[in-house]
């Protein structure tokens, strides 16, 4: 597969999300028409939409210094430019985190983040939102030499005092003493911490961030990578070399900062096996060459623990050769081939899946609520015109009787709103207690003053118990929400199974909260904590250093994770009674169109045959109401119950 098909999948892809928004805004307006709009589902629907404006494909790539990474995303997606767009000549490699993408507004550009930056207690998320802290470059697209130029400050050096190395968790001693170097009074560190590239290539203008990573040392220094960019990524390239296979410090890598940032799945992961052409040899033949790439993907795989099939072996450095000169054999001999077919057919579908199911889950309950309420009004309707059809209206006494059954059901409607109002005042008395476990203050209370304790320590041994306590007690925080969640949700269901078995609604549903995500992420939180523990860095590293890295990577994580719980349980409480309500309101509804319909037929002059005629047209909006319903789930494509199909 070339890359213009890879190109041709994106678009495809950038399209098909394209067509996903604009049924998404018609169904937002086709509630905003009829009525049946409300605060929480208009919120549902705007962060969805907001979500699929802004989504991305990141694919990053990771690997130990030397695997020839960057010359691999040189001939994936630069080749052509004729040039080896990003520094990737020997004796080079990427010294800082780097994203690409396209920044339609902000236009063309290098931004480059100080390194001395890691000693303040800032986000990368806040650095990115102020770009007064970037040293910016413009780039100028007509001109790839000047691109490439610029792009050599992406690996730029400088010498630093040892204790400033030190400080900034890009000293390590042990490793120094193997390279012959012994208490030296300069170090050599990169010059930046993060750097931002954005130009108009046709696949980032689609939709594509590329992340290009350092090696292990930066990776181990930079923990906001592991914490925040490798997770996010759709799919993560890890690269090793044909010539050595999966070294020590490949698996340290692979298994602390690859896998453990995807969770233990193995889904969107991919192992690029480059250089295969250092086994190229005329002696052994074709035959000796592909066994022999054939036994070293075997190997790899075993030790890695993954499928075969999940490895890749390629020559970047060929296929971008390949690729600059137009040689389809050399091409072919690089299988750079593969590896795109895996790209384009893979990630992006998957990213795709992924996507449809998050609106699924989002909105899919809105859109099945939307038809049943449609698809019930209309049946209502349709069967009180045939009602109306059997009924001799010149009859005053059989007028009279129908008008009061009908303000019978009216009465039964107060009585289900005073039911209902009763219902949701005990509801709000367990939502409260469910957001409120998740409050703000519980959590800056406990993470404050385990701080304060910490910072108080005379001992490392002190300190690190310390961090302990602090992860029990978020854990045993979140074991009080859980139990609350548990009893939050028997309440929602037991007011749903009232309103279905005494007042005769329709049973939908209810959307319940779940905590498991919330617990799922602070439990990674908490694995990579007890690493952090126990590691023996931090036991040689100065203590405020510790504590600093602790709050402003892990513990700033574990807070955004209880932070969005707080949100969503808000968002949720504020919603969940929502489908009763519009019942409730479809009820009344229908029992006003009643009386309408009977008064005016008891009060009009002409035939009757001539009052059902004019009855019939109020049919019609309801019937255009369901087809436009119909259009748009179509062009949502999800997937609506049989019931509400019907």
């Amino acid at each position: 597969m070339s890359n213009m098909e890879f190109k041709e999948q994106m678009h495809e892809y950038s399209l098909w999300r394209a067509k996903l928004i604009q049924g998404i805004e018609m169904y937002h307006q086709w509630r905003i028409r009829y009525d049946v709009n409300d605060t929480h589902s208009n919120n549902t629907i705007l962060n969805v939409l907001k979500g699929l404006q802004t989504d991305r494909i990141t694919l990053a790539f990771v690997a130990e210094f030397s695997r020839g990474k960057t010359e691999l995303i040189n001939s994936l997606f630069f080749a052509e430019t004729g040039l080896r767009l990003l520094p990737s000549s020997p004796g080079r490699t990427t010294m800082s985190p780097t994203e690409l993408y396209h920044d339609e507004e902000g236009g063309n550009y290098i931004r480059l983040l100080e390194i001395e930056s890691r000693l303040e207690d800032i986000s990368m998320a806040e650095f990115k939102n102020n770009t007064a802290r970037w040293k910016q470059i413009d780039l100028d697209c007509n001109s790839p030499v000047q691109m490439q130029e610029a792009f050599k400050e992406l690996i730029a050096t400088k010498q630093v005092d040892r204790a400033l190395a030190d400080k900034l968790g890009l000293w390590n001693e042990r490793e120094a003493a193997e390279q012959g170097i012994v208490n030296p009074e300069k170090v050599e560190i990169p010059c930046w911490r993060h750097a931002l590239i954005s130009f108009p290539h046709p696949l980032l203008k689609e939709g594509l961030t590329i992340l290009d990573t350092p090696g292990l040392n930066a990776l181990g220094a930079e923990p906001e990578l592991t914490l925040s960019m490798l997770p996010s990524a759709q799919a993560v390239v890890f690269v090793i070399a044909a010539d050595t296979g999966v070294t020590k410090s490949d698996m340290d890598m692979w298994r602390n900062h690859v896998c453990h940032a995807r969770g233990g799945s193995k889904r969107g992961l991919a192992v690029v096996m480059n250089k295969i052409d250092a086994m190229w040899d005329d002696l052994a033949g074709d035959a000796g060459y592909h066994d022999a790439i054939k036994s070293q993907v075997k190997i790899s795989a075993t030790t890695l623990k993954i499928d075969e099939s999940a490895i890749f072996p390629v020559s970047a450095k060929q296929a971008l050769l390949a690729k600059v000169k137009g040689d389809k054999a050399l091409l072919h001999r690089s299988r750079i081939d593969n590896l795109e077919n895996y790209l384009a057919e893979g990630i992006v579908k998957q990213r795709r899946n992924i996507l449809m199911e998050t609106v699924t889950r989002d909105i899919g309950f809105l859109v099945n609520e939307s038809l049943h309420l449609t698809e019930s009004s209309l049946a209502n309707g349709i069967t009180q015109l045939e009602e109306f059809k059997k009924i001799d209206f010149q009859n005053q006494d059989m007028t009279g009787k129908l008008m009061a059954e009908t303000r019978d059901r009216q009465n039964l409607y107060m009585s289900n709103i005073e039911n209902f109002q009763a219902s949701r005042r005990v509801f709000n008395v367990q939502a409260k207690m469910l957001i409120d476990s998740f409050s703000k203050e519980r959590i800056d209370s406990i993470i404050k003053n385990t701080k304060h304790d910490m910072s108080k320590s005379l001992t490392t041994y002190g300190m690190k118990q310390n961090i302990r306590k602090l992860f029990d007690d978020l854990r045993d925080l979140l074991q009080e929400s859980v139990d609350i969640t548990n009893e939050t949700r028997r309440l929602v269901k037991a007011i749903h199974k009232k309103f279905h078995d005494e007042y005769g609604f329709k049973e939908i549903e209810p959307q319940l909260f779940s905590i498991k995500q919330y617990q799922f992420e602070l439990e990674q939180v908490f694995e990579e904590g007890e690493a952090f523990r126990v590691s023996a860095k931090t036991t040689m590293t100065e203590q405020s250093v510790v504590i600093n890295r602790l709050y402003s990577t892990l513990i700033a994580k574990a807070r955004n994770i209880l932070r969005q719980a707080h949100a969503d349980a808000a968002g949720w409480s504020n919603g969940v009674l929502t489908p009763l309500m519009h019942q409730i309101k479809d009820h009344k509804k229908q029992i006003e169109n009643r009386l309408h319909m009977l008064k005016k037929m008891n009060d009009s002059k002409g035939t009757v045959a001539e009052n059902i005629a004019s009855l019939e047209t109020e049919i019609e909006p309801l019937k255009r109401q369901r087809s436009e319903l119909m259009m748009m789930i179509k062009a949502m494509q999800i997937e609506v119950s049989s019931e509400a199909s019907k």
